[in-house]
């Protein structure tokens, strides 16, 4: 792929991950406190949770570490998997009359389903990234370090790219450890409810 056009469409999936993993969710969650809607809120916990790999894997490729582009991907197979897997929650959410916050929340459940599946299939090639050596020197890599390194310019200018790193690996290591309870412990008690027993 021409180099122009991948960096094109990489800035693209940044700009549209901060619309549908930020701003939007930020929205509803405000929304659906302000609604008292119980369930919606339940829904959005969740998905923050199981979204901070995103910010995890921004702070990872500001060092440029290869992971970041493992931890990236498997955030995109994540997010939906988290939005859809609560029976409960889809029940509550289904029984409501319609309603724009239940409108909103559904459209954008979709709308991040269909997002983060497109950006996995995109992101599928430069996975490559995260395993082959020096495949981070190579262009196409660099090129999905870029919007982090602007991240860092604007939000830590200050900071070393190597402690941001630690960072990020350090959230990793806490994120790592939590889903592994979730999976070994969790699931198996309370299966595919959101509410804890």
């Amino acid at each position: 792929m021409e180099e122009g056009l991948l960096r094109s469409l990489v800035w693209t999936d940044y700009r549209l991950a901060l619309l549908f993993t930020v701003i939007i969710p930020i929205i509803l969650l405000i929304w659906a406190f302000v609604q008292r809607a119980e369930f919606i809120q339940r829904l959005l916990i969740i998905y923050w949770r199981v979204s901070s790999l995103f910010a995890i894997t921004i702070y990872i490729l500001i060092a440029a570490w290869p992971i970041g582009f493992a931890t990236g991907f498997f955030a995109r197979l994540l997010i939906p998997i988290a939005l859809w897997f609560w029976a409960d929650l889809n029940e509550e959410i289904d029984d409501q009359p319609p309603r724009p916050l239940k409108l909103a929340v559904t459209s954008w459940r979709w709308a991040i389903t269909i997002y983060s599946t497109l950006g996995a299939l995109f992101a599928l090639p430069f996975l490559r990234c995260a395993f082959v050596e020096r495949a981070i020197q190579t262009p196409s890599c660099r090129i999905w370090i870029e919007p982090s390194l602007l991240f860092k310019q604007y939000i830590h200018p200050a900071s070393r790219p190597e402690f941001l790193g630690f960072l990020g690996m350090t959230g990793l290591f806490i994120y790592v450890i939590c889903l592994s309870y979730f999976i070994l412990v969790r699931l198996g008690r309370q299966g595919r409810s959101a509410i804890q027993q």
